[in-house]
Parts: structure tokens; sequence; C-alpha cells
């Protein structure tokens, strides 16, 4: 990524790497939800409005409605990959949108069974961030699917299953790579597949759409990282979410998982932009799962009031439900007991059709 300005920028081919192989990780696939022990429990936290949310989607996936994920990262990394691999297969979710850490966590995943490092450990050696194989393949993934001006989710996937686009991204990201035996080189495919909500929405036909931003995440720290290819393929994400949203006129769900700026803000253009040519969404459920309290209505319309700034439950719980007919929640607690909940609700009703 060349600069040709007046003032000066970092040299980013300075910076070191290491291979991932070795890193200690705080989360694997062994704690990922087993949905086959789930919904013989009891409701681990019982709630009308979850019922309720669950009982929609359910009668939007029987009425053919589109059903909306935007989740943030937190989601994936604590385990709950395995509902939304649920709904994918099932053919309950017609979009998933997220963040960029919600690639990285589920990349890891797919490559190795495990993710999350220890920020506070590696940040003063200057280690942060700076795992070779997820940078490395993510960035150049995004860069070869920018040159096929595909998006950043759909590049994403494509490595996972075309063997001759892997094979490229692999080989120019290892470009001038010293002692190659060190890092993990997946040229036949990624061990764990299956495991990755972003492989498998490729392989489902599924968009996942990634809504990026520069300097928010580790790949950007890296030698390969290209701005003008990730703002190109996350681009495209927004406009192929933004014809999935022009799909509500008649109804439909939109869940917000943990998005506490980024999914509500896209979301918000997104409608905008599709009531302006004439698609405007009606009657539509909009649930927003995070761990803050809600605030109240006339709170949220104070400028003067902090909950003013809670874009989540200002937009996604309140605002756009109330401009288009609809019916928004707000549901408060940690998602490794409301999305938990909201999968056994979820499955209950589902028996029923």
């Amino acid at each position: 990524m060349q600069y040709k300005g007046q003032y000066k920028v970092f040299d980013n081919s300075r910076v070191k790497t290491y291979s991932i192989v070795g890193r200690k990780n705080k989360c694997s696939l062994r704690d990922f939800i087993n949905l086959d022990e789930l919904v013989k429990k009891d409701i681990i936290f019982p709630k009308e409005e979850i019922s309720e949310i669950a009982k929609a989607i359910v009668n939007a996936y029987r009425d053919k409605k589109p059903v909306i994920v935007i989740t943030g990262a937190h989601s994936i990394k604590n385990g709950m990959s395995p509902i939304f691999l649920d709904w994918m297969k099932r053919g309950v979710i017609k979009l998933i949108g997220a963040n960029g850490a919600v690639v990285i966590h589920d990349f890891e995943y797919g490559m190795l069974g495990e993710t999350s490092e220890d920020v506070r450990g590696l940040l003063a050696k200057g280690e942060f961030g700076m795992a070779f194989e997820t940078c490395g393949y993510i960035n150049q993934a995004v860069i070869e699917g920018n040159k096929l001006k595909l998006g950043y989710g759909e590049s994403i996937g494509k490595l996972y299953w075309d063997k001759g686009f892997r094979k490229k991204v692999i080989d120019n990201a290892l470009r001038g790579v010293e002692e190659l035996e060190r890092y993990i080189r997946p040229y036949d495919g990624f061990k764990y597949s299956e495991a990755s909500v972003v492989a498998m929405a490729y392989k489902f036909k599924i968009p996942f759409t990634v809504h990026a931003t520069i300097g928010t995440d580790i790949v950007d720290q890296h030698y390969n990282f290209d701005g003008e290819a990730k703002g190109g393929t996350s681009g495209r994400d927004f406009l192929m979410f933004t014809e999935v949203i022009s799909e509500l006129v008649d109804g439909g769900v939109i869940l917000n998982i943990g998005s506490a700026v980024t999914g509500p803000e896209v979301l918000l253009k997104a409608i905008s932009m599709v009531a302006n040519v004439g698609k405007v969404p009606d009657k539509i459920i909009c649930a927003d799962f995070d761990m803050r309290p809600l605030s109240t209505d006339n709170e949220a319309r104070d400028e003067n009031k902090y909950h003013y700034y809670f874009r989540d439950q200002k937009s996604v719980a309140t605002r756009i439900p109330k401009v288009f007919n609809g019916k928004g929640y707000y549901i408060e607690g940690d998602h490794r007991l409301t999305l938990l909940s909201l999968y056994q609700y979820f499955f209950k009703y589902l028996s029923r059709l």
C-alpha cells in the first residue's frame, strides 16, 4: 500500500511476526456449545421476551421471511458458533453481518481449533496480534478477493473451499518469509473448516458480510495489510447487506448480538437506503442482545444523557422497529445464558411445526 503524500508514515515492513503454532490460547473447540445436550435441558435463562423472539424466528422461517443476524466477536469467541451453524444448515438465516474481529476468531477456530491470545501478556513484548498465519492469510485472501471484485466474507470463504484460490493466497502471503517449516501451510484445506461460520456460510451460499474499519483489527498491523483491498471488499459487503435488508418489506427478524456500534450503524444506513428506493421495511422484529442495562426511551432521546450514545439500544431496540411498524426487544445478560436460551426456545417451537 503506497503513500506519496507530504507526511511520514509507519513502515509496516519492519513488523516482526511469529508462527501461531504453539501460541497459548484461551478458547478452543472444546468450549463450543453442544446443541444436542442443550435442547435436553430446562431453559437456562427463562424470559418471556426471549420466547417471543424465538417464536418470531420460527415463524419467519416458516413463512420464508428474512432472518438476519448481526454479531460482534464475543459470541464466536465464547463458543456460540454451533447455533449459527445450525441455523445456516436449516436455512433459517438469510445473512450474517459481522465486524473484522469476528472473522479473526472464526478463522483461528477453522485453522487451529483455538483462538483468543493473551493480550496483556503479549502486548509488552510487541507480539500482540502478530501471529503470521491469521493475519497473513486473511489479508492475502482479501487482496486476492479484491482483485476479483469479491466481498470480504466471500473472499475468506473462498479461501476455505477453492483450492486454486487458496494456493495463490498461501504462496503470495509466504513470499519472502524465512523458515517456512515453522508455519501452518494449509494447501490441502483447513483442518476445522466445518467449525468456521464464515466457511460454512460460503458453502451454503449464505452471505457473510464484514463491515470492517481501518486500524481496529490485528490484521491491520501486518506487512501485507492493504487498506484499499479491505475497504473495497467490505464496501461490496455493505451493498450485499443492504440488498437483503430490502427484502424486509413484509416482515422479518433482525438479531443484533453484542455489536454496540458497528452493526447498529450499518443497519441504520442500510434501512435508510432501502426506504429511499421504495423498499420500506414493515412489521419487522428487532432484537438486541447485550449486557448493559436498558435506558428509557426518554433517556435515549436526550443528547445530554450518556444513554443517547448507546447506538444498539437506540436504533435496534427502539427507533427502527417504532418507525417501521415493528416490535423491538432488548435482552440484557451474558450471551452464554441469553443466546443459549434463545436456541432452546427456538428448538422448542421448531419441533411444533
